[in-house]
């Protein structure tokens, strides 16, 4: 009598990991430096945004959850500073203040590429797929909790230390509902795109891009979409 293999279970820690891994690998080739994260973990019961400038991102599909980074000036700066830097721009030409909108809209781009790669690795690994909308930054004075309407049935939360180059901290906090994955036929994962081929890419699309215009519709999009965080 042949022993049954066990079940290969995916959890919400290894979604965390995933999550925490992303964010090392988009920042890593970002900004030709080195990210890492704690190896502990807390189990927070509310998600929120606290100062200096607060990220967050929603996303929806096989399931629901909400991902923000906080980031302190000092390291929001050094990601900023580091990211343009490696694109090729002189030191001359970065602002030296983090309530910039240059500032906030970097530390956009990059919680972007990191939510993608994270969404194309739950959908390479966990065959199933997942959307999110576009990052939501905020410049903050004081903490603000969030109250997020998510679609989770059993909210689970989730907050990471990392650690820049130079030590400097931010937080990475995951809320997701209490799901398993439980592998029931073997298959190939696909290889990942190469990161530094996307940040190519992202390259050549911010040269050859115009300039931005003014979406007011996208404004109350945001607007209304704050309102109903309570914000």
């Amino acid at each position: 009598m042949s022993k049954q293999e066990p079940d290969v279970i995916f959890g919400t820690e290894d979604l965390l990991l995933s999550l925490c891994n992303s964010v090392t690998r988009v920042l890593n080739v970002a900004t030709n430096t080195h990210i890492r994260y704690s190896g502990m973990v807390q189990r927070i019961s509310k998600t929120c945004l606290k100062p200096d400038i607060g990220c967050f991102v929603l996303f929806d599909g096989g399931f629901s959850g909400l991902v923000i980074i906080n980031f302190t000036a000092q390291a929001a700066m050094e990601l900023y500073e580091s990211y343009l830097l490696n694109m090729g721009m002189s030191r001359a030409d970065l602002v030296t203040s983090f309530t910039s909108d240059e500032v906030s809209n970097v530390m956009g781009e990059l919680m972007n590429q990191v939510v993608g790669d994270f969404t194309g690795k739950v959908q390479r690994e966990l065959q199933t797929q997942i959307t999110q909308n576009q990052p939501k930054m905020l410049l903050l004075n004081k903490q603000v909790i969030m109250s997020v309407d998510a679609n989770l049935d059993q909210p689970e939360a989730r907050r990471v230390t990392f650690y820049t180059s130079t030590n400097r901290i931010f937080y990475l906090e995951l809320a997701v509902d209490n799901i398993q994955f439980i592998k029931m036929v073997d298959f190939e994962v696909p290889a990942p795109p190469d990161p530094t081929a996307v940040m190519a890419q992202v390259h050549n699309n911010e040269l050859s891009a115009p300039g931005p215009a003014h979406n007011s519709s996208a404004d109350d999009d945001t607007d209304e979409f704050l309102k109903s965080l309570g914000m």
